[in-house]
């Protein structure tokens, strides 16, 4: 599987992964996620003016612009995605954009809903793409999105930032079918944090988000550092 940065595409750049045929998908994202086969993935950048809703449309004009066909799923983010962070560990790959401007908990430290629920969410996104090399059961893809989740979570934590995430991040994990490699091989039956797949795709999350909060540390300059939302 290939992730290439494309600057020509219509309406900004674009990461674009060409999916092999045949994996499987679980994502969160709102276009194309939950589970499925998708051919491509793209994490689309988008400046901190868009406003668009029909976000089904836009993300398949995206798409056509940039040549896919065939069933994808699409992330979006305000940060840029040329800025891609990519670590691999014992065949597990990871890659993020990293746009942390808005970072939130899960609960307010009050315990009330920190924003108008009615509002979109403030451009700031973490998005991951992760590829492990094995295939994995339902459950067990299930607790990869929980183990990516928990990595991003401790990378954030220890750069200092005050959540646990932004109210807009997304995830999309992928792996081959049964029988990738060999006839015999079954689908992994695990792949939480002590698992031995899922401590991979630990390490690989951790260090990409960590690379990314590196190359753009908490607090920006523009950034109000003490903003709990």
């Amino acid at each position: 599987m290939q992730v290439r940065p494309d600057h020509h595409g219509a309406g900004g750049a674009a990461l674009v992964w060409r999916v092999p045929p045949g994996w499987t998908a679980l994502s969160s994202a709102s276009v194309g996620g939950g589970p499925g086969r998708p051919r491509w993935v793209t994490n689309l950048g988008v400046g901190d003016d868009f406003t668009r809703t029909d976000l089904p449309a836009y993300a398949a004009e995206r798409a056509a612009a940039l040549g896919l066909r065939g069933p994808g799923t699409t992330l979006l983010t305000a940060a840029d995605v040329t800025q891609v962070e990519h670590a691999e560990h014992d065949g597990v790959r990871a890659w993020a954009t990293v746009g942390v401007t808005k970072p939130t908990w899960a609960l307010a430290p009050d315990g009330r809903p920190p924003t108008d629920p009615g509002l979109p969410p403030p451009p700031g996104t973490i998005n991951i793409v992760a590829a492990l090399p094995r295939p994995l059961s339902g459950s067990a893809l299930v607790q990869a999105v929980g183990t990516l989740t928990e990595a991003k979570a401790q990378a954030l934590l220890e750069a200092g930032v005050p959540g646990t995430g932004t109210a807009s991040d997304a995830v999309v994990v992928l792996c081959p079918p049964p029988g990738e490699g060999g006839a015999d091989t079954p689908p992994e039956a695990f792949a939480g944090v002590r698992s031995r797949w899922g401590q991979c795709l630990a390490v690989a999350v951790h260090t990409a988000v960590s690379a990314g909060m590196r190359a753009r540390p908490w607090p920006a300059a523009d950034v109000d550092a003490g903003v709990r939302w």
